[in-house]
């Protein structure tokens, strides 16, 4: 059996690996002349930074997607730091970092800063919730009916927007709860000794060294279709046939390429699906310092800065990340689709969080990526997503525009690469007597 794939990001590569171990022939093709997409190193000033997603996976060493490496053999060290996550709020209740300075306090500590009668509900509505989760509205609707306390939606930000770069209102509640019941099942984030690259390099040695190929440069055109089913790829104007193709490019951009099917008249329903899909944007800002800002590998949450809705500096965990001596500090921004045509200032008002945040610490700012449009945070924005299957026998998408439910970012990408191995190989077919 041969599969051919569609993009050399996570999904991909994840794909790939799991069928190169289950006997299949592989070849994966790839536009860019690197491997890993939006999930892998580049280098700078000899700091190690990511092209996209931060050198972090969600649920760490027990999550989907550290199972999913494990399962296919893949020898990446994910170390969990301590504390796991904090909470910077400016010491006066009110006021701000700068005038005032800041404490940090553990994420659990989050709901003392409610009022007493809304901390009892809380404790209820916890317990209630993982009973029965609510299933409609956003999540953001469901504080307001629930909490009503500005402390509320300001913590709810920071977390979604650090996790997923959306806002409380523009997730689900279904979604947010799943993701909450996902972090009690799974536990918190860990770091990539070797960051993102040390993912993607394992998954790549594990697809060549069972004779699969990675093409780079390799520009598809077209998935063909035969008799409703995909037969091949055309690939910078050469043809390829396989048995089955996943795509890492997302639904949309996936069906642009399927023989005129959306012109056709075919499948009306699922073209209409996925031209509704939302991706999400984000900024991300690296700073650089001699002295380490924070002081521990954790995520420090912030949710009275303007923009900012979190950080980590991971060089406490792994220091090969930076040059010796010095450290590298990450923090992420949501950008909202309607602030886009307003990217200079949002970064500027995120610049000002950081300044305040740090201020008498010294610091470079290192870099600063934005992720929108055609190189976004998400192609589907978490809760969104439509599933892996697409209406063509033995065409299946992977990646951040096909996540499964709950799944924070890598882990989303982990968890529908698994449900598309189930549909591919069959439920229960694991890894365990595969030659």
């Amino acid at each position: 059996m041969k599969a051919l794939i569609i993009g050399a990001g996570l999904g991909g590569l994840l794909s790939g690996a799991r069928l190169a171990r289950a006997g299949y022939e592989v070849e994966v093709f790839e536009r860019l002349a690197m491997i890993g997409g939006r999930f892998t190193n580049i280098e700078y000033k000899g700091f190690k930074l990511s092209t996209g997603a931060l050198h972090m996976i969600p649920h760490g060493p027990g999550g989907p997607l550290a199972q999913l490496l494990t399962e296919v053999g893949a020898d990446v060290e994910i170390v969990r730091p301590s504390p796991l996550s904090m909470i910077r709020i400016p010491k006066i209740k009110g006021g701000n970092y700068y005038k005032e300075g800041y404490v940090d306090i553990p994420f659990s500590g989050f709901k003392n800063q409610f009022s007493m009668m809304n901390q009892l509900k809380l404790a209820s509505l916890l317990v209630t919730t993982r009973i029965n989760p609510p299933k409609e509205g956003t999540f953001g609707k469901w504080i307001s009916r629930n909490v009503k306390e500005e402390w509320a939606f300001k913590i709810a930000d920071a977390f979604c927007g650090w996790s997923l770069s959306l806002g409380c209102f523009d997730v689900s509640t279904k979604e947010a709860f799943a993701i909450f019941e996902n972090l009690y099942r799974y536990g918190g984030s860990g770091i990539p000794i070797g960051g993102c690259r040390a993912v993607v390099d394992a998954l790549a040695d594990i697809i060549t060294s069972n004779g699969g190929v990675i093409h780079t440069g390799a520009d598809v055109s077209e998935v063909i279709i035969r008799d409703n089913s995909a037969a091949g790829l055309v690939v910078n104007n050469v043809e390829y046939f396989g048995d089955v193709t996943i795509s890492d490019i997302g639904h949309l951009e996936t069906s642009r390429l399927c023989n005129g099917a959306v012109e056709s008249g075919k499948h009306t329903q699922y073209f209409e699906k996925i031209r509704k899909i939302m991706p999400s944007a984000g900024v991300k800002i690296c700073l650089s310092s001699d002295e380490p800002l924070i002081g521990h590998g954790g995520v420090i949450f912030t949710p009275n800065a303007r923009r900012i809705n979190g950080m980590n500096e991971v060089t406490n965990v792994d220091p090969g990340l930076a040059p010796p001596g010095k450290h590298l500090l990450m923090s992420h921004m949501c950008v909202q689709q309607d602030r886009l045509k307003y990217l200079e200032d949002e970064i500027d008002l995120g610049l000002h969080d950081l300044k305040e945040m740090f201020a008498g610490k010294k610091y470079e700012v290192l870099l600063i990526q934005s992720h929108s449009n055609g190189w976004p945070v998400n192609r589907s924005a978490s809760g969104l997503d439509v599933g892996n299957k697409t209406p063509f026998t033995d065409l299946y998408v992977v990646g951040d525009g096909a996540k499964g439910e709950g799944g924070i970012e890598v882990e989303g990408v982990a968890l529908g690469v698994s449900a598309t191995m189930d549909i591919i190989l069959g439920q229960g077919n694991r890894l365990d007597g595969c030659n």
